[in-house]
């Protein structure tokens, strides 16, 4: 009874704050377009829609559908809140279960994960503000050409890092979508740009590789 009254407080207050989230990003372009009275035209908006929101509208989807079983009702909700999780929320939240040593979809996985994303969600709002009052101070040192080859593969750096991980425990399940990932990217570079799309592609293969391997026996050490 008790999980069961705690995923209903979960799912209610998860989806207030979403709609709060919303309403919110909704709210400031258009108190902006109120004072200024400076209305976007509806052709150049419609047009504009149409190049980005269907990619963001599935990268969306395709999210919400990925990272949900990962992160559990409490993480998945706080971190499509708070934003940002493809190079950071997850990241946290996997290296965080994995160093408690518990798994994904889990009541424990669940707990770890929501304090993770948490946690992850503060301090990036506390570096933030630091950020802002010191931007004047760090803005020579951020910009530097020392630092940006290092800024341009943080994403690079995080993901290898965690992938290590997982390809050590189980390295012939990683293998196939690694290769098929590897192959398509070396062959149109410009799917770089489609990651978060291709990522269920990548689940999808490793599920039927380890399913194969697993009716094989390839599995068993």
């Amino acid at each position: 009874m008790k999980n069961t009254n705690y995923n209903q407080k979960i799912h209610r207050w998860g989806r207030t704050w979403c709609g709060v989230a919303i309403v919110m990003f909704v709210l400031f372009p258009l108190a902006v377009s109120i004072y200024y009275d400076a209305w976007p035209a509806l052709g150049p908006l419609l047009a504009g829609l149409l190049g980005v929101a269907p990619i963001f509208w599935t990268v969306g989807a395709i999210e919400a559908f990925t990272f949900a079983p990962m992160l559990g009702s409490g993480g998945s909700y706080l971190g499509f809140v708070t934003g940002n999780l493809t190079n950071l929320k997850v990241p946290c939240a996997v290296n965080a279960m994995e160093g408690a040593g518990v798994k994904p979809g889990t009541e424990e996985g669940e707990v770890v994960s929501t304090i993770a994303i948490a946690v992850s969600s503060i301090l990036t709002t506390l570096i933030i503000l630091l950020g802002i009052v010191l931007l004047s101070q760090l803005r020579p040192v951020l910009e530097s050409e020392l630092l940006a080859p290092a800024f341009a593969n943080i994403l690079p750096a995080l993901f290898g890092a965690l992938a290590v991980v997982f390809i050590a425990k189980s390295w012939k399940i990683a293998l196939p979508p690694l290769v098929f990932m590897l192959t398509l990217f070396i062959a149109v570079p410009a799917l770089s740009s489609a990651v978060s799309v291709l990522v269920p592609v990548g689940a999808l293969i490793a599920l039927g590789a380890a399913r194969i391997m697993y009716k094989k026996g390839l599995l068993a050490d």
